[in-house]
């Protein structure tokens, strides 16, 4: 298919299809070939390869987004200086193997595509991944989708060409790069020596420049969700790390994870120490809890002080836990008005910033294995090289575009340095795809192509119309990362199922059921609530994946709040008491679904009838008292909108409550009368489950 005479190949605008196939798979693959097969043949040069119309297109295909391109080059010419400079990020997506044939191209899909035409022949290989190319905002929170591939197998130079030629067009366009981030992965190693990038803990190099040979250069992170599963890996496969006079154990952490929840003596309690009394704290361990956290430090220390043997000795896990806590907070600022570690990267915390990178250098380096060999030079070292890079790439930020006067900015958000953007925008492709497994060329395409006509370029703007925010999609990532992971991995039938046979109180007290000197005074309404309440925390509590969400749920022991991921639970009669709120949302809850409706109407349709009581239920909360009040520093940690953290759980109080009022009310055969429970039908014994206390059946009738 290619014209071997010199002269069909001096004139670009008259290449075939096949001839620019060649020219840019070739100058992709191999640029040395490239450049060896220049001085025979007359090939483009490289720089009009990404000049011309190679790479790109307006329709709906595979290569770079020249819609894309052309917003941002109107933000630029109109003066918008947060889009003078980026973050360029890369990752890849697997792809599921399959021809298809289009009707309407009227051509098979499932090749190969680098943005120069599919691959169509026979013997042309058939696409199993999609590269996915993304510029994010450095002071700014806007992301830009830029464009995708289809390739066959990805190699690390396959990546870094692919990343220049992308940056080239960026800066044609007036918008400079200032920094790329891969997975801290094998291909995302190989990606950064392909650019120039050498990991050596003594002689680390954390820039390249582009083009080659010239004055500018781009710094190189590692996404730091991958890293922390690397040196967790590290920690699991070595299980004790020396590092000076201190020991790191990975056991510690099981033991914390694997904590029973146990009930905790109260001696000077006045009302522990009366006879007959249900009254009690029970330690509990948050399991939303990341592996390193704050949370997770001082819970060991926690434990340790209380003499607990499994914890004795962990001194020097606590430093190392801590210290990992505090570089975490500094690679995930997303909010430009918080302040400390957590806030973005600006003259006032430099010094600090600074300090703690220096730390972490000096303890990675000399942290060594049972046999005194070092870690940063072992199989596992990728985890702790990555922090080294991502340290010195901040510090080469700070030093050229926030430190110098007359730079576009004053200041950088460290959560454009990770791959959480693109992970977003991944969910929702995967979500327009409308499957969870791998899908196929054609319905990538299609579904990528949908999010691309509504993508704003505009800060903050989400991809679809769902309700993850970027702090979601960060705890998303790091599920794995959690106490509960832990627990799951090393005691897969540790946790405690809650009962079916418990929904049979959580609506009704009966008669004959342990109730606590504190309830006994109380009405059977309120009564009611309260163990609906205690029932729906506990229930939430089993999935939430934020530690701050979990602890707001549960009325908490008030001299001892300050413990990590160690919670006392206050309990009445074996059931975990709510939280004020909780109490309080599901009172609302309780007066809406008397007032609007029975529960399981057949006549309603049951979707409709739940957002309808959802409406009605915050309709009742505005203007009333502020719900959570532990959350309120927490609500600076995503997003400044209406749909947090805050709204979220309130909802998801809401759905667990009319799900359980909805699912469980016909078993129960309960029934609601202007305020009023009855029970109908209600035969034969009914077995109170431990969360009540003990065991026991007893024969009942109630009476309105």
């Amino acid at each position: 298919d290619l014209p071997c005479e010199l002269h069909s190949w001096r004139q670009m605008a008259e290449y075939s299809p096949e001839m620019r196939q060649f020219a840019c798979i070739l100058h992709l693959y191999h640029t040395k070939a490239y450049d060896y097969l220049r001085k025979i043949f007359p090939l483009p040069h490289p720089y009009s390869l990404t000049k011309q119309v190679f790479l790109h297109s307006f329709i709906p295909a595979a290569g770079f987004s020249n819609n894309i391109f052309l917003r941002l080059q109107e933000k630029v010419e109109r003066g918008e200086q947060a889009y003078r400079c980026c973050a360029l990020m890369v990752q890849d997506l697997s792809l599921q193997k399959q021809q298809e044939w289009d009707p309407q191209t009227q051509r098979l899909t499932g090749f190969v595509d680098l943005g120069a035409g599919v691959l169509d022949a026979d013997e042309a290989p058939l696409a199993s991944e999609a590269i996915i190319l993304m510029a994010v905002g450095i002071s700014s929170p806007w992301t830009a989708p830029l464009g995708y591939f289809f390739v066959n197998s990805t190699t690390g130079h396959l990546l870094a060409q692919l990343l220049r030629q992308t940056i080239n067009k960026l800066n044609n366009i007036g918008i400079t790069v200032v920094a790329v981030t891969s997975g801290a992965t094998a291909r995302g190693a190989e990606t950064a020596r392909a650019l120039g990038i050498r990991m050596d803990p003594e002689r680390i190099q954390c820039t390249f420049q582009h083009p080659p040979g010239s004055a500018h250069s781009i710094t190189y992170f590692f996404d730091v969700c991958h890293a922390l599963q690397l040196i967790r890996n590290a920690l699991q496969c070595f299980q004790k790390i020396e590092w000076l006079s201190d020991t790191v154990q990975w056991q510690y952490v099981v033991e914390l994870a694997s904590l029973r929840e146990q009930r905790v003596l109260e001696p000077c309690s006045p009302k522990s120490g009366q006879p007959g009394s249900e009254e009690s704290y029970h330690l509990k361990v948050n399991l939303a809890t990341l592996l390193f956290s704050e949370g997770v430090a001082d819970a060991l220390e926690h434990l340790q002080k209380l003499g607990l043997a499994s914890f004795q000795n962990c001194s020097g896990t606590v430093k190392f836990v801590r210290l990992m806590s505090r570089l975490c907070d500094v690679f995930h600022g997303r909010d430009p008005y918080r302040r400390g570690l957590k806030g973005p990267l600006i003259a006032g915390n430099y010094a600090k910033i600074s300090h703690l990178f220096n730390e972490a250098k000096s303890f990675f380096v000399t942290l060594t294995d049972s046999m005194g060999r070092h870690i940063i030079k072992s199989k596992r070292k990728l985890g702790f090289m990555s922090f080294l890079l991502n340290a010195e790439s901040l510090k080469w930020l700070y030093t050229n575009y926030v430190c110098p006067k007359g730079t576009p900015s004053h200041y950088l958000l460290t959560y454009a340095f990770s791959l959480d953007p693109l992970e977003m925008f991944l969910r929702a492709l995967q979500q327009a795809c409308g499957s969870s497994g791998s899908p196929t060329c054609t319905v990538f395409q299609a579904a990528y192509h949908k999010l691309l006509a509504n993508c704003s370029l505009a800060p903050g703007s989400p991809y679809s119309s769902g309700n993850t925010s970027s702090l979601d999609i960060s705890l998303s990532r790091r599920r794995d990362l959690t106490l509960g992971s832990i627990r799951a991995q090393y005691n897969p039938a540790h946790g405690r199922t809650l009962s079916t046979k418990y929904l049979c109180c959580a609506g009704l007290l009966l008669h004959g059921s342990a109730l606590s000197n504190a309830l006994t005074d109380l009405s059977l309404h309120a009564q009611s609530i309260t163990c609906t309440a205690g029932f729906i925390a506990e229930q939430l509590a089993s999935d939430l994946q934020c530690e701050a969400c979990l602890a707001s749920l549960f009325e908490l022991d008030e001299s001892r709040l300050r413990c990590g991921s160690v919670l006392y639970i206050k309990k009445l009669g074996g059931v975990s008491l709510p939280s004020a709120s909780v109490y309080h949302i599901t009172s609302i809850l309780e007066q809406v679904l008397n007032r609007y409706g029975n529960v399981g109407d057949g006549n309603k349709s049951t979707k409709v009838w739940h957002l309808c009581l959802e409406q009605k239920v915050f309709q009742e909360l505005l203007g009333g008292s502020p719900l959570f009040p532990t959350l309120t520093d927490h609500l600076l940690d995503g997003e400044l909108c209406v749909s947090n953290h805050y709204t979220i759980l309130i909802k998801q109080i809401t759905r667990c409550y009319l799900n359980l009022r909805t699912n469980h009310a016909k078993h129960l055969n309960l029934r609601y009368h202007c305020g009023r429970h009855r029970l109908k039908k209600l035969k034969g014994k009914h077995l109170f489950p431990s969360p009540l206390g003990s065991c026991h059946s007893s024969q009942t009738h109630m009476r309105s």
